[in-house]
């Protein structure tokens, strides 16, 4: 008999502590890096949240400060999204499509990254921060935003 209780005690627990991770989990963003990303989305196409940032980024920390804490955001972003965070800066190689994406100017001052520079460049205007661009299932970009979106414009723009 004491067997079985420790067995059923123990199957108490452990589920205890899933539920606790998973409910940790919903308490924040699932990022993914753009080499997560691809894999993700050839197991399964979803619709992508990309947002861009720099670390010296006023208007990006407030974001995640602010937007990205708000549990309707995490909430949206966790269930219809791949959700990535890349930080514009970066010297990372990174391999998406088949393809190798570097920081070719790395060593300059605030030197950017070719994936922003590819996803969230607009025509005739300089890059700026901070930059999300979304993109529909079939990875074509539905929407970009240079600015900074409180949680309830961000929710808007995730609709």
């Amino acid at each position: 008999m004491k067997s079985h209780c420790k067995k059923i005690i123990i199957c108490f627990l452990i589920g205890y502590i899933n539920c606790g991770n998973l409910s940790a989990q919903n308490n924040e963003i699932n990022w993914l890096s753009f080499n997560q990303l691809e894999d993700s989305l050839a197991i399964k196409p979803k619709k992508v949240f990309i947002h861009f940032y720099a670390e010296w980024c006023s208007l990006c920390n407030k974001m995640e400060r602010k937007a990205y804490k708000d549990p309707s955001v995490i909430s949206k972003l966790n269930k219809e999204y791949y959700a990535v965070k890349m930080n514009i800066e970066s010297t990372e190689k990174i391999t998406f499509g088949g393809t190798i994406y570097e920081n070719k100017n790395a060593k300059k001052v605030n030197a950017i990254h070719q994936i922003p520079l590819l996803m969230a460049s607009r025509k005739n205007k300089p890059f700026s921060l901070p930059a999300t661009v979304i993109l529909d299932d079939t990875f074509t970009a539905t929407a970009r935003y240079f600015q900074y979106l409180n949680a309830k414009q961000l929710l808007k723009t995730i609709e």
